[in-house]
């Protein structure tokens, strides 16, 4: 039988790295509305809802076709923000609604 030193000295396999982290929506919405304060201020903030988020898409809902526009014009930006708060590409691209 083995010791509890030895099996917690090991290396866990690369399949189970720690590293790899399942973000939830929570996380990726506070990190989106951090990015969008910074940028819009609190006028984007109330502009910008997001709504879900899934397959490395976050959907957003705008207040108005003028706010939709703007997130558009923008999205590269405002997606390396994020994945560079968050430290790995989580999110690949923004749709608005």
């Amino acid at each position: 039988m083995k010791s509890l030193k030895n099996l917690l000295g090991k290396k866990l396999p690369e399949r189970m790295s720690l590293k790899r982290s399942v973000l939830d929506d929570k996380t990726v919405f506070y990190v989106f509305k951090k990015v969008i304060q910074e940028d819009f201020g609190k006028l984007g903030i109330e502009s910008f809802v997001p709504d879900y988020f899934t397959g490395k898409t976050i959907f957003i809902r705008c207040k108005n076709s003028a706010w939709a526009s703007e997130l558009w014009l923008n999205k590269n930006r405002i997606i390396r923000k994020i994945n560079e708060e968050l430290g790995e590409k989580v999110i690949t691209d923004i749709k608005s609604k």
